[in-house]
């Protein structure tokens, strides 16, 4: 190597350094920016020729350091692994609020609930049996049915109000997704002419990170690397965005929880209308629409079947009003098929009350309580209204707390895998000081070569006019 080969080395030698400092003070000024991946400075070695030639030979040493290249610190699989375990993670929370909103529309336990009311209807019946000639306590039964339905509907209602809610929560959603594909479409464009013409696109491509792993929390997207930097995003199979493009996706199906059954809400390409299998919240909120809040309506119809049916055979079976008139239905639909929403009181008056299992004489009124006394004691019926519903309440705090433990594991593995993504992808504060100081004294002693050979130059060309003299 000449003196001015080292030179020129001693050269690169200080550019090099300080392209690593600016580095390390660009992950230093990042290190509270979300999204932001830490950089590195690519050093290589430049080399001699590696092809002989008459006039072209190398000694072998080299010719100093390049510092063009700076690489961005990612791991694909434990990105890949974050995308899964976000989505899976904001699913189980979804279906989560899900469960807990139809907890609160139970209002159990409470004494506004309906065991609550079902109680304060049965105490109404035991007290016609004590007093069955007072109107007071037969009208008292009425109101007490009127307050119970009440309730049944309100929570009726209350789900039927959550459904909309949740629908609208969606196609809000939708509408983000197809926005922030529209971004990740306009980026891999970006990052594309970027890499082509030899640009740096790390800054970019942070950005097309963050919102991949929003587009993973919200339908569950993974991503496909493709050529020039560019990524496929993927939703359930099918590419939402592919290089440059972008598709969108629409909310199909039924408008209103009646209609699930026949046409239950789900996700499709808005041109074509195929269907998405999405994971994230999409996956979530579809599977309240679709099961969650229906079951529980029906959960609720079948209860006021049940009850219906328990009240109004006990009334209608060998049983007498006041007047002596036999027994009729005193519960029934105000309007098509029975259901929670249909469920109301059949009787005008309290004294159509058939509380006595003994027909009257002449025109006595009929004052047996033995029909009360027996539908007060149907709480007690272990296939009875009380236990059904009992079961149906234990059944949604069993799946409410399922779910809920579910999302506290998936918690601890979603944290787990972020800890590690940041490990690898992260600035660490304590890493980039000792890098920082090493880049120093790596620039300190470049700068020292070059006054080393500037003196060694000095002594020759004065040694050299000595001589000539």
């Amino acid at each position: 190597m000449s003196t001015f080969s080292a030179l020129n080395a001693a050269t690169t030698a200080l550019w090099a350094q300080r392209r690593a400092l600016d580095v390390t003070g660009q992950n230093i000024a990042n290190v509270n920016t979300e999204g932001y991946s830490r950089q590195r400075a690519d050093l290589q070695a430049i080399g001699g020729s590696p092809i002989p030639a008459f006039y072209s030979t190398s000694p072998g040493i080299g010719a100093g350091v390049n510092a063009e290249g700076v690489l961005r610190i990612r791991d694909a699989f434990l990105e890949g692994r974050g995308h899964t375990e976000h989505a899976n993670s904001a699913r189980l929370v979804a279906e989560a609020d899900a469960y807990t909103q139809v907890e609160s529309s139970f209002r159990e336990p409470g004494d506004t609930g309906i065991q609550s009311l079902m109680g304060e209807m049965w105490a109404a019946w035991g007290d016609v049996d004590n007093g069955p000639h007072e109107l007071a306590s037969r009208g008292q039964v009425i109101e007490s049915l009127n307050t119970l339905i009440g309730g049944v509907q309100f929570s009726y209602a209350s789900i039927g109000t959550q459904w909309d809610q949740t629908l609208d929560n969606l196609g809000v959603l939708v509408a983000d997704v197809n926005e922030a594909a529209e971004s990740v479409a306009k980026l891999n464009t970006a990052i594309q002419r970027a890499t082509q013409s030899g640009l740096p696109a790390n800054d970019l491509t942070d950005q097309r990170d963050l919102l991949v792993m929003k587009l993973a929390e919200q339908v569950g997207a993974t991503i496909r690397p493709g050529e020039d930097g560019m990524v496929d995003v993927v939703v359930g199979g099918m590419a939402l965005v592919s290089k440059g493009t972008a598709s969108a996706l629409a909310l199909a199906g039924a408008m209103g929880p009646d209609d699930v059954g026949t046409d239950p809400p789900r996700l499709t390409t808005a041109s074509g209308g195929f269907t998405v299998q999405a994971g994230g919240t999409a996956a979530g909120q579809l599977n309240a629409l679709n099961k969650i809040l229906p079951d529980s309506r029906a959960s609720l119809d079948d209860f006021a079947v049940s009850l219906a049916a328990a009240i109004n055979a006990k009334h209608t079976t060998g049983a007498y009003d006041l007047d002596g008139n036999p027994g009729i239905d005193i519960l029934g639909s105000s309007g098509g098929p029975l259901t929670a929403a249909t469920l109301s009181v059949m009787l005008t008056s309290p004294r159509q009350i058939a509380a006595s299992k003994v027909a009257p004489v002449a025109s006595s009124p009929a004052l047996d309580s033995s029909n009360a006394d027996e539908i007060s004691q149907l709480r007690l019926s272990l296939t009875g209204p009380d236990a059904k519903y009992r079961a149906m309440i234990v059944e949604l705090g069993v799946q409410a707390a399922v779910t809920g433990r579910n999302v506290g594991i998936q918690q601890v593995i979603t944290t787990q895998v972020d800890a590690a993504r940041e490990s690898v992808a992260g600035v660490n504060l304590d890493e980039e000081m000792t890098n920082m100081l090493s880049f120093q004294h790596a620039y300190s002693a470049a700068g020292r070569l070059v006054t080393a050979i500037d003196e060694t130059l000095d002594v020759l060309i004065n040694r050299t006019g000595l001589v000539g003299r």
